[in-house]
């Protein structure tokens, strides 16, 4: 169908848009970046923009970097949703065409029990009628013939169904898997993160089940990365995805929670408990020295901080990561690389 006059006119001028905004920033002008400035222009994602204005005020330009950051948190998860509707869909179709097939077994069956029962009402003159006799005969073996070939295509096509019913399942386990991983450190993304948290929450609420939560990031990111470069900086990232990970165990989440900044929830987990999990997850941070990889130049130790609260009864999503976040600040304005926990807080307010 051809798209009318008007509306050619308006997407037109938002290519435009974004293409100017390109090139007054200097960016490459590849289908993401294209991608990300057409959905600016357009306007319709608010916290894109809201993200995009904010760096802007700040650093007065935006980098590639931070363009596949943003394209990570607002529009590849849009992608990945049109994948799962696109695998959901199909799935829809194949079950339909699963029914289609039963319900054409089931007239099959239906048709052969009514040859069975005409078979059945013969008298017993037309039995003895041997002319008579090979026709029900006849008639009977014609239509188990027909009954057997319909169930071998039944058969087929249901073997042929579950295998595609089962590819799709495992295609739509492994989108929904990406649609709650984040790419670079392979940990829970913010999504996850937020789902695992109110499910937590309300465990505690109803069965009293009690869960820490530790935030973290790292020190002095932005200049670490400023000097060494985004790919440093993504290997720095990694290396302390890696120390979340061989420092937690069985239901523990870890999740990156935005830029350079982590979050770890841990079940069943006391206050004096998660304290000693953030200090085991400080120590191996910092006892891994890094190292540029193409000449193995060592640039020195990476050093984090980290802030550690536990529920309490009447607590909300947001009111506990507020307190995990005020213990992080209080982290930073220790020193650095060090742990804060919320009795820590309350001592000093006291």
């Amino acid at each position: 169908m051809a798209i009318n006059r008007s509306e050619y006119e308006r997407t037109l001028a938002i290519a435009e848009t974004a293409l100017s905004r390109i090139k007054a920033l200097r960016l490459a002008a590849n289908p993401r970046n294209f991608e990300i400035w057409y959905t600016y222009a357009v306007g319709g994602n608010e916290e894109l923009n809201k993200t995009i204005n904010e760096t802007l005020r700040k650093e007065e330009n935006i980098t590639e970097h931070e363009l596949g950051q943003i394209y990570q948190q607002y529009l590849s998860t849009a992608h990945l949703s049109e994948q799962t509707d696109e695998i959901g869909s199909r799935i829809s179709g194949e079950i339909e065409r699963v029914m289609s097939t039963i319900d054409l077994a089931i007239g099959s069956a239906n048709m052969y029990s009514e040859s069975l029962a005409g078979a059945a009402n013969i008298s017993e003159e037309q039995l003895a009628d041997r002319d008579q006799m090979r026709a029900v005969i006849s008639s009977l073996v014609s239509a188990t013939k027909e009954a057997q070939d319909a169930n071998l295509a039944l058969q087929a096509n249901l073997v042929e169904s579950r295998k595609e019913i089962r590819e799709l399942q495992k295609n739509l386990d492994e989108v929904r898997a990406e649609a709650l991983t984040d790419p670079l450190t392979t940990l829970s993304n913010r999504k996850s993160f937020q789902d695992s948290i109110t499910r937590m929450m309300n465990d505690a609420e109803k069965k009293g089940i009690p869960f820490s939560v530790v935030l973290t990031d790292i020190d002095h990111f932005k200049k670490f990365n400023d000097a060494y470069g985004h790919l440093t900086g993504d290997q720095v990232l990694r290396l302390v995805a890696l120390a979340l990970k061989d420092n937690l165990k069985g239901q523990d989440v870890a999740a990156r929670y935005g830029g350079e900044e982590f979050a770890i929830l841990l079940p069943k987990t006391t206050l004096a408990a998660a304290e000693i999990v953030a200090n085991h997850i400080r120590t191996s941070v910092m006892s891994k020295e890094l190292l540029r990889r193409s000449t193995k130049e060592s640039l020195g130790r990476v050093t984090i901080s980290l802030g550690v609260a536990t529920w309490r009864e009447g607590d909300t999503v947001p009111t506990l990561l507020e307190r995990a976040d005020s213990c992080l600040y209080g982290a930073k304005r220790a020193g650095r690389n060090c742990v804060v926990s919320e009795t820590a807080l309350d001592q000093k307010v006291a």
